[in-house]
């Protein structure tokens, strides 16, 4: 075998016989990365060359196979389930995201080799590609805490009564029937369980279990030792035959494993500058992100009169050594509930860089490309998954996957044996 120094030829090489995850395990390096490498026009950089022809050289005999498992990608937003499924060998075969933004975010941080879908209830459940798991993180304002209070105040349904997103699982729902997929996990708001007296969840489960036939298990899962933020969020996974799953088998970091300080800018110059986020030699973060006097004053009025009335609404101020509140989709508005202590100075918001490592988007240094607005940057992660946890529910489904993927390839087999044999 000639010695290759081209960094694109040994990546081209190492493809002929290597899944990008065998590629990826074994230079520690996620998915993700090798697909991005994949695709520049100079390949993998000279830093990685090293590692890949130590692959190229020690295992590159290894017989060809192909992605694990495949999934589909519902209300994908701008990736967050899919990073997680991606990182232990699934392959995306269909996305659907109805907002322009987040699929140019997406299209930015994935090779996407399928049209993207918009608006799901557009989409005839027959021309879905076949496909192993179902991800959706189906749109959680009708359920959400904040949600209802905004709907109920404007005297507007909620839950499923709301004919805009509430009725957005039953898509789901119809996707589920049609394509009959090993294994799906939908994602939502904590509030999901609480919403309408536990109505709104029991139609959910009832759903799944009783009119699609599915084993079906729900498990409410906090952020908190991921990233640094208490985000609980519920997962609804399920099977389509009885399986040993159990959420127990979750390995959950310790809740103080990560603080502020993991995701901050370091402002001492060991970060490269980014702008607009910061701004010279030592990567300043930009004064367009600290607080204003009168947005300031206003805010800490704001809590002091919920105060008096013996109630939590107020700023929430963290330090490095703090964790965070859950960042929302509103926090584009005044930041309130995640404010960067600065001393005596007044607060500042996190940057969109920052809030795409609150939300795991960043895991070993890796770069998440940001093409859109802050506004519209604040909104997408606020909206999304934290990545990390989400990696965690794959790893201990994908054993029932591909067990699931096995029955069928021996039912498979078995069929056309019998008709050979006829």
């Amino acid at each position: 075998m000639d010695i290759l120094v081209n960094p694109q030829e040994i990546l081209a090489r190492l493809r002929d016989h290597h899944t990008q995850q065998e590629i990826a395990d074994y230079i520690d390096r996620d998915v993700r990365t090798i697909k991005r490498w994949e695709v520049r026009e100079d390949g993998p950089p000279k830093y990685a060359v090293l590692g890949l022809q130590q692959m190229l050289f020690t295992e590159g005999q290894r017989a060809p196979t192909g992605n694990d498992f495949s999934f589909i990608d519902l209300f994908a937003g701008i990736g967050g389930m899919r990073m997680g499924f991606e990182e232990h060998g699934g392959h995306c075969v269909f996305t659907s995201e109805w907002d322009k933004y987040a699929r140019k975010t997406y299209l930015d941080n994935f090779t996407v080799d399928h049209e993207i879908a918009g608006d799901i209830t557009q989409v005839n459940a027959k021309h879905i590609p076949d496909h192993d798991v179902l991800l959706a993180g189906f749109p959680c304002q009708p359920f959400s805490i904040a949600g209802v209070s905004k709907k109920n105040s404007l005297g507007r349904k909620h839950g499923f009564e709301c004919e805009t997103q509430g009725t957005l699982f039953f898509d789901v729902a119809r996707i589920i029937k049609e394509k009959r997929p090993k294994a799906f996990l939908l994602e939502n708001v904590k509030n999901l369980r609480s919403h309408d007296k536990g109505n709104t969840l029991k139609v959910i489960l009832r759903t799944l279990k009783e009119e699609l036939g599915y084993q079906v298990f729900s498990n409410v899962i906090d952020a908190k030792g991921f990233v640094p933020q208490h985000r609980e969020r519920i997962f609804i996974a399920g099977f389509r035959e009885d399986t040993e799953f159990s959420w127990g088998a979750l390995q959950l970091p310790n809740k103080d494993e990560k603080i502020m300080a993991d995701v901050l800018h370091p402002q001492d110059g060991s970060e490269q500058t980014e702008g607009p986020y910061t701004v010279g030699a030592l990567a300043k973060v930009n004064g367009k992100y600290i607080l204003s006097d009168k947005l300031w004053s206003y805010l800490q009025g704001y809590a002091e009169k919920h105060r008096k009335a013996g109630n939590g609404f107020g700023f929430g101020l963290v330090t490095k050594k703090s964790v965070s509140r859950t960042l929302s989709a509103r926090y584009y508005k005044d930041g309130s509930e995640i404010l960067v202590s600065r001393g005596r100075g007044n607060p500042r918001r996190l940057t969109p860089r920052e809030c795409a490592r609150l939300m795991g988007y960043e895991n070993a240094g890796e770069h998440f490309t940001i093409p859109v607005s802050d506004t519209r940057a604040y909104k997408q992660f606020g909206n999304g998954v934290v990545v990390p946890v989400v990696t965690e529910v794959a790893r201990i489904m994908k054993p029932f996957i591909m067990a699931l993927k096995v029955e069928d390839t021996d039912t498979t087999n078995g069929r056309q044996q019998a008709l050979f044999m006829q």
